[in-house]
């Protein structure tokens, strides 16, 4: 979602945010801003789009300042405009703000009643007006701003500079995440780290409902109740190195291409290699007794944890729930003791799934998280996590996040299995020698790409693609339809192969490409018998399955990939590969935005 960063600084600053503003691409965007004091004035510089047009801005319209502010907006109350691109001001305040404030008609009302104009569509701005009206009734920007707190409701994180105060900020946050940072004799705010790498890694978190005074090269952070609090500082471990492209072409490739170096280090931190079993680290509950797994998360995260829900019943046979985050939060659903709640988001910083978490947490239920930054509000207020070692993923399509997911939640299950008597020694060695394999395994699907690129061609010129398959191949269905809509923009739908007799098969005729997730498991004959009832209504089947399947049915598919032979336990891992890639190509083909396709953000921070 939007990205903010603030400097108070010792050096000119518009450039330091505008490079600071491109690490936080990633999170999605249509305008950006910066703004800055100029001899004690407010300046500002915004464009609509991409960041090449303020960079251009900029450079046209140098402006100067050691303090300032700045963002990348995802619209929400407002079109995406150069007027309604942050930062907001007044002549006494300018504001950044990452969420959604939910009272703002009320507010804007009551202003504009006591004379204030308001020139945008957007909420924020009267987070702006709000400020001004009690600066010019007489309040300093701090109490002006402790103020302003007690008023908005919704989620925000926010950074504010005042006119005349050369060396203050101000930032706040609820419900959205928002990082203080110290560098030798400046101080910074940011959505994330990732932002503030290159300027530092000494990080401060604030919590829910903390707001910061930054006076030159000291802070001090309040709490919900503003009192003073001392929120500890660590060193994060993301460099700005960690985000180039290398000689990838996109962000999306390179983070493809990753994933037998991520999966592997992801197990290595869940392996023993001394007993050659899987090994969890110290959780707050006995795996032996939990009573059901309650899974929460959004978009592709979500179908890492339908993949978990078929691992969990079937080797460790525990019941589990999968819930959509956003669904879960509000049908009130009932949580048994000894119950598990995980919660599963790359960010860490998914507001659904938080608030799923806040709700489980007050159920009762353990809370065990699987994120990839664990410095994030989801890993902070879990009583334990499982990380996911793929390192910064840039691309807002998720690629190595999900198959580091997938790599977790299997070796949970094994664990749990073990730990419950659900299954043997000698089956819990087989199934850990196969995760074991999937890195290398993946690395020969990696050979396949320029094939993919070639069937890639022809499907980014259908309007309409199928994704079939079943048991754990399902959600793999589900995942490749998602990654094709996300990137191309062509309409595809995932679905439970045995439900295509139910509906979907009236959409079968010679211009529709479907997709089959068909590793050789208990469950392959029936999807080949699915295969060929496509086949007899003219449909065109792509078909991805090892050398046994495609001996069984692949001469009735259009193309035919093979795939390596593998233990089904681990199959949705390795073929998540290949409709990676079939996206991603298709994507490349049609000319759209890969990293950053339209109308949506990599952290979806606000509801």
């Amino acid at each position: 979602m939007c990205g903010i960063i603030g400097i108070v600084g010792q050096r000119p600053v518009a450039n330091l945010l505008v490079d600071a503003l491109k690490r936080l691409e990633y999170r999605g965007y249509d305008s950006a801003g910066i703004a800055t004091l100029v001899e004690g004035r407010i300046d500002r510089r915004r464009a609509e789009g991409k960041l090449v047009n303020l960079e251009a801005r900029v450079e046209t319209q140098p402006i100067g300042g050691i303090v300032g502010i700045g963002h990348t907006r995802w619209a929400t109350h407002g079109a995406p405009t150069e007027t309604n691109a942050h930062p907001h001001a007044t002549d006494r305040v300018a504001v950044v703000h990452n969420g959604i404030i939910e009272n703002f008609q009320e507010l804007r009302g009551e202003l504009e009643a006591k004379g204030h104009t308001f020139d945008t569509e957007t909420d924020t701005e009267v987070i702006a007006h709000l400020l001004t009206r009690s600066l010019i009734d007489g309040s300093d920007p701090v109490a002006a701003v402790r103020s302003m707190l007690g008023r908005v409701q919704g989620a925000f994180a926010l950074a504010i500079i005042f006119t005349g105060e050369h060396d203050l900020m101000i930032g706040a946050r609820q419900g959205s995440p928002l990082a203080l940072g110290y560098g030798d004799g400046e101080m910074y705010l940011g959505s994330d780290a990732l932002a503030l790498a290159p300027l530092t890694r000494r990080l401060s978190y604030l919590e829910e409902g903390d707001w910061v005074v930054i006076r030159g090269n000291k802070a001090q952070v309040y709490d919900v109740a503003n009192q003073p609090v001392t929120r500890e500082i660590k060193e994060s471990a993301i460099s700005g190195a960690m985000i180039g492209k290398g000689n990838y072409r996109h962000f999306m490739l390179k983070e493809i291409y990753e994933q037998p170096s991520v999966v592997g280090d992801t197990l290595r931190a869940l392996f023993n290699p001394s007993t050659r079993s899987v090994q969890m680290p110290e959780l707050p509950i006995d795996l032996a007794k939990v009573s059901r797994f309650t899974i929460n998360a959004c978009g592709t995260a979500y179908y890492a944890g339908l993949v978990g829900k078929y691992w969990l019943e079937q080797i460790a046979r525990v019941p589990t729930d999968v819930d959509i985050a956003s669904e879960f939060r509000y049908r009130e659903a009932p949580l048994p003791e000894n119950g598990v709640a995980m919660c599963i988001s790359q960010s860490g910083e998914t507001i659904d799934t938080l608030e799923s978490l806040r709700y489980a947490k007050r159920q009762g239920q353990t809370i065990i998280s699987v994120v990839n930054v664990l410095e994030s509000a989801i890993a902070r207020e879990s009583h334990a996590t499982l990380s996911t070692l793929a390192g910064p993923e840039i691309g807002v399509a998720s690629t190595k996040a999900f198959t580091t997911q997938l790599t977790v939640m299997a070796a949970l299950a094994i664990a749990t299995g073990v730990a419950r008597g659900a299954i043997s020694p000698d089956r819990a060695a087989r199934l850990t020698h196969s995760l074991l394999e999937v890195p290398a395994r993946i690395a020969e699907v990696l050979n396949h790409d320029g094939r993919i690129q070639e069937i890639a061609q022809w499907v980014s010129e259908a309007r309409d693609v199928l994704y079939l398959g079943r048991g754990s191949s399902y959600p793999i269905a589900l995942e490749g339809a998602l990654k094709l809509k996300e990137i191309s923009y062509i309409h595809a739908e995932g679905y439970a192969a045995g439900e295509m007799k139910h509906g979907p098969i009236a959409l079968i005729d010679d211009t529709v490409p479907v997709v089959f997730i068909a590793p050789s498991d208990a469950l392959f004959d029936k999807t080949a018998s699915n295969l060929e009832q496509v086949v007899a209504r003219g449909g065109k089947p792509i078909l991805f399955a090892d050398k046994k399947g495609i001996a069984r049915v692949g001469a009735h598919a259009v193309h035919a990939i093979e795939m390596p032979e593998i233990d089904p336990f681990v199959a949705p891992i390795l073929y998540a590969i290949p409709v990676q890639l079939l996206s991603y190509h298709a994507a490349v083909a049609k000319g759209t935005d890969v990293d950053q396709p339209r109308n949506l953000a990599k952290s979806v921070t606000v509801e």
